[in-house]
Formats: structure tokens, sequence, C-alpha cells
């Protein structure tokens, strides 16, 4: 008797998940245990499954449930954002970086006074002002951003980038255009053809 899908844990996509890996964290660099001659191997020599899990767990959903063509399109997306941000990750580990404060550090960048209220930055990254905090903390504890007080609203917090922060952000985004955003297996076509496909759902969600 088949087995059915195991429920999905946080951060991960659940029956879609390589087997052994860390909910969400998929492996891209070599271990401590590792062989040396791993440090400088591809990306694509991490751990494969004999299978497309994704396809595996298409095949199981449609023998139960409808919307098939849905499922399988949502665990894909969501499973390369967890590649691609991954990827991203381990790229700006060097810097004292994620992508979520690179993000961070990309909006104030784009301001034009270099700096933005709290509240703002969590507007624009679309997450709760909670998330925004311990991001906003990480980026002055390592020199990134300052915060101080909105002159004009004594309640509000501005951030803003320093000379420092936007030293790293360079080399940051050096790093990132190198990798092409960790979809180098993608043409600029298909990248544009992806980006076009996205853009019906976001709309319809409410995303502008």
């Amino acid at each position: 008797m088949t087995q059915a899908p195991k429920p999905a844990e946080p951060g991960s996509t659940g029956f879609v998940s390589p087997q052994g890996a860390r909910p969400g964290r998929p492996r891209l660099v070599p271990t401590p245990e590792a062989p040396a001659a791993a440090a400088g191997a591809d990306r694509t020599d991490r751990h494969r499954l004999p299978f497309d899990p994704i396809k595996a767990a298409a095949d199981q959903w449609s023998r139960r449930w409808d919307e098939t063509p849905r499922m399988r399109a949502v665990t894909s997306l969501m499973r390369v954002h967890q590649l691609v941000l991954t990827e991203l990750d381990e790229l700006l580990r060097p810097l004292n970086l994620t992508f979520a404060r690179y993000e961070v550090l990309v909006l104030l960048a784009f301001s034009r006074r270099g700096s933005l209220p709290l509240g703002k930055i969590g507007e624009r990254l679309q997450v709760h002002a909670t998330s925004v905090t311990p991001l906003v903390k990480r980026l002055e504890n390592s020199g990134f951003i300052s915060r101080n007080r909105h002159p004009e609203d004594g309640r509000a917090v501005l951030a803003a980038i320093t000379p420092t922060g936007r030293e790293v952000l360079q080399r940051a985004t050096d790093l990132i255009v190198g990798s092409k955003f960790a979809l180098g297996s993608l043409s600029e076509d298909e990248c544009d053809q992806l980006t076009e496909l996205l853009t019906s759902p976001r709309a319809a969600a409410g995303d502008f």
C-alpha cells in the first residue's frame, strides 16, 4: 500500500523536500565532513534524489484529489523559492547578510534620502513590523544602517543606510548579479516569461 504524503513542516513543502534535508534548507555548500575537494564543487553536486519528488507527489495527489496541475505548480514554486533563497543566503553569508537583510539595504539605497520609516520598510517588503525589527537590529549591529527618531513624527523610527552599508550593498549586489540571482539555468527570455506568468496571480491576490 502506498504511504500518504507526510504533513508539511514549518519552512518546508512537506512531501517534496529532499530526504534527510533540514526543512527549507537544502544543502548547497559542503559540510565540514565533506571532502575538501568538494569546496569548489558546483551547486548541482548537492545530493540528488533518484526521482523527481514533485512529480511523485503529483502522481499520489491525482489519485486522491483534484487540481493536480495547480498543486504541481504551487509545490514547484515553493521548492524553487527554497532553493534560490538558500543559495543567495549562502552567497551573502560571508558579508554578514541574508537576502532579507539585503532587500532592506536595497530599499534604503533606492529611497531619496537613504532612509525610510520602519513601517514603510515592512509595507514595501510586505512583512509585519515585528519581522522588520530583527532585520533592522542585525543590520544596525553590523554597522550597515543607523536608527533615529523621525524628525516629524516622534513615534516613528527611521532606518538610514550608512556608508559602510552602501559599500557592502555594492559587494553583495556584485555577488548576486554574478550568480544570475541563482536562476542561471533560465535564459533571460525564460525569466521574462516566468515573470509574466506570475503577474496574474500576484494581481489577483491584491499585490498591486
